[in-house]
């Protein structure tokens, strides 16, 4: 079922792509979004999370420009620090598009269109995961390996799995905000994301050490 609210905050950063399923933690400083995190203990605890773009550094403190499409989260857990600061856990709930920005506020917001939930549970998307499997194996011998199926112990649905992986493999930041953009298509991205790093590793003539790592 996907969120209700049209008006949500964003929280751009130039390094984190959440995706839904997963939970991050966030250390929130900034005055304008400690406010945010104030504002959104009072209404439905969910926060936007979008990629900045581009030259972000140059217009940082005011609006600098960001992708379309993110990923919201509604707070699991919140701690207020005794300066005002927080720390929080953000779990992934849906993707979103953003439509328009709304600045009225410090932070801010944006009304979005709610992405549709991915369909899971056929038989294809299992030998995709096998496949990923296959690749992570190649690109990382026995850690690969270990990866996944340490990851399918849990006995996640496959859309989890796939999202588990794109956030957690050492990606850089724009692999992965292709990856969030791909929707119902990421299991397939992910896999051809994997396939090229194993045909770029075979060019350079590496073994299978160096691959993408399971980030912290």
């Amino acid at each position: 079922m996907l969120p209700s609210p049209s008006l949500i905050p964003l929280f751009p950063l130039p390094n984190l792509v959440l995706f839904p399923g997963v939970v991050v933690p966030l250390h929130v400083f900034e005055p304008r979004y400690r406010m945010m995190v104030a504002d959104v203990r009072r209404s439905n605890s969910m926060i936007g999370m979008a990629l900045l773009k581009g030259d972000w550094q140059a217009d940082y403190y005011a609006c600098p420009e960001i992708y379309s499409i993110g990923c919201a989260g509604r707070v699991a857990k919140l701690e207020e620090l005794p300066d005002g600061r927080f720390n929080l856990l953000l779990q992934g709930i849906a993707e979103f598009r953003v439509e328009r920005e709304i600045r009225e506020r410090a932070y801010r917001q944006a009304h979005v269109e709610w992405c549709g939930p991915a369909v899971t549970g056929s038989v294809a998307e299992q030998a995709e995961t096998a496949e990923i499997g296959r690749l992570l194996t190649e690109l990382m011998g026995e850690e690969g390996e270990q990866i996944l199926k340490s990851v399918l112990e849990l006995n996640l649905p496959q859309w989890h799995v796939v999202n588990f992986l794109c956030f957690h493999l050492d990606f850089n930041p724009l692999e992965k905000q292709a990856l969030l953009e791909a929707l119902e298509d990421r299991g397939p991205r992910l896999q051809d994301l994997l396939t090229f790093k194993v045909q770029e590793r075979r060019s350079f003539g590496g073994g299978q050490s160096g691959g993408p790592s399971l980030a912290q």
